[in-house]
């Protein structure tokens, strides 16, 4: 089951909603991924959080993320109940060069882009926050869903400042309980580096990307930015982004009943034909023939672990 951005996220102009939800035995989603960005706060309870056909407890305080395509549900045992703040998102509901002009997406990527690509270990390097620490984060939920209900005059570009807030908020305590981070610092940049411009292109990948416009976002030269990325990842920034478009494609016509084209053209790919030669040679077989088969797509390729 796949659900869709504009199922659940009312404006194109401000992907955005935030619900407090309680799960119980009885009253849990359905095994589902999805298109959008899922932050979750544990308020109460306690649980099991699948995803991904791995099972991780849960317990208030808890703060994770899910991202887009990952399937998930929760198993709650009888008599038992989880209370949570359940916030969507998509990367478009942030201007990336106001970000980068403020200076502040270096913060937000501890929390938001290093656990995106960490599929063996992002649910054990969630944060469990107790004490003071679960009592403020529970607050900034708690006032950017007071936001959203109220939808006073402004509350839109609020929200946005409030969620950008506490993504930093996440992230400080992220790398102040990561003592990898304190250890390996210069290592441990370089790989953040690699995971962030990952994670862009995992959040890009339907747009006109180019190296030149990569290498002004990263504010590296175009070569070196090709450089460093290779030898984290095994492969060149354009390989890697069709990888990521063809994984999608992938899912794509699995699960779904698109035209070829609708397809090409909703993974990044103006031209149908390019998007057919080229699946057909990462693949083995036609979109088409691939349908007809409903295989099931590999992981997305992940950064080379030290």
């Amino acid at each position: 089951m796949r659900l869709t951005s504009s199922q659940y996220l009312n404006k194109k102009e401000f992907p955005f909603s935030i619900n407090r939800i309680v799960h119980t035995m009885q009253d849990t989603p359905p095994l589902h991924g999805h298109d959008f960005v899922e932050l979750v706060y544990v308020i109460e309870g306690q649980g099991e959080h699948v995803c991904d056909g791995r099972s991780y407890q849960l317990f208030a305080g808890d703060v994770f993320i899910i991202n887009p395509d990952e399937e998930h549900t929760y198993y709650i045992a009888p008599q038992q109940k989880v209370e949570i703040f359940n916030c969507l998102f998509t990367p478009a509901l942030f201007d990336e060069n106001l970000l980068r002009g403020l200076g502040i997406t270096n913060s937000m990527d501890y929390f938001y882009v290093h656990p995106f690509l960490d599929n063996c270990e992002r649910f054990h390097r969630c944060l469990n926050l107790r004490g003071e620490a679960a009592a403020e984060i529970q607050s900034m939920f708690v006032k950017m869903a007071n936001e959203y209900q109220t939808r006073q005059n402004g509350f839109e570009p609020v929200i946005r400042l409030q969620l950008v807030q506490l993504l930093i908020q996440l992230s400080r305590m992220y790398v102040h309980g990561d003592t990898t981070f304190q250890l390996n610092r210069k290592e441990l940049e370089r790989k953040t580096l690699i995971k962030r411009i990952a994670g862009y292109l995992e959040r890009h990948y339907d747009q006109k990307l180019t190296l030149a416009n990569l290498s002004s976002l990263f504010n590296l030269s175009s070569r070196h930015l090709n450089r460093i990325f290779k030898e984290e990842t095994g492969k060149t920034i354009v390989e890697y982004m069709h990888h990521v478009r063809i994984y999608r494609a992938k899912k794509l016509l699995a699960e779904s009943d698109a035209k070829i084209i609708s397809v090409a053209l909703e993974v990044g790919y103006d031209d149908p034909a390019f998007f057919t030669r080229l699946f057909t040679r990462k693949v083995g077989c036609s979109p088409g023939k691939y349908r007809e088969k409903s295989g099931t797509p590999q992981p997305v390729l992940s950064i080379r672990q030290s």
